[in-house]
């Protein structure tokens, strides 16, 4: 099977926010979000100086959370994972047009549906936001 963004999340444009999964070492994921002028949130948030929502980085951290998991649990890629819980979020720096975000994050925990998942994104060296995110799954 191959393992990409579109073959394991059912999010499609214009909400599929990861555009390559960097792959599992262990517990340990990665993933890429390529941030464009063309994405259509930029259009509302802000035209003259565009930024990317703090809750899309949240979502683009969900998604490679669940990448993540998904190779972790050699899912074929029929399970979804819902949102249940997003603490200790911070946003450190903004991500504009043209940014690569590089989103890295680690498994705790896997039990009974239950995921909880430390994630961080990056541009370049810089931490832009983190949070701990939990999903349930349905399996």
């Amino acid at each position: 099977m191959e393992f990409t963004p579109r073959s394991i999340l059912p999010h499609r444009y214009p909400f599929l926010l990861v555009d390559r999964f960097g792959g599992l070492e262990g517990d340990h994921f990665t993933a890429h979000k390529n941030v464009s002028h063309n994405e259509p949130f930029f259009m509302g948030h802000f035209p003259s100086e565009p930024v990317m929502p703090g809750v899309l980085i949240i979502e683009a951290m969900a998604q490679a959370a669940g990448m993540g998991l998904a190779a972790r649990e050699n899912f074929g890629g029929g399970e979804v994972g819902y949102l249940a819980a997003i603490d200790e979020a911070r946003f450190r720096r903004m991500v504009v047009p043209g940014d690569v975000l590089r989103i890295e994050g680690d498994i705790l925990a896997f039990r009974r549906g239950l995921c909880k998942v430390k994630v961080q994104a990056f541009v370049g060296d810089d931490l832009a936001a983190e949070a701990n995110l939990s999903f349930m799954y349905q399996v």
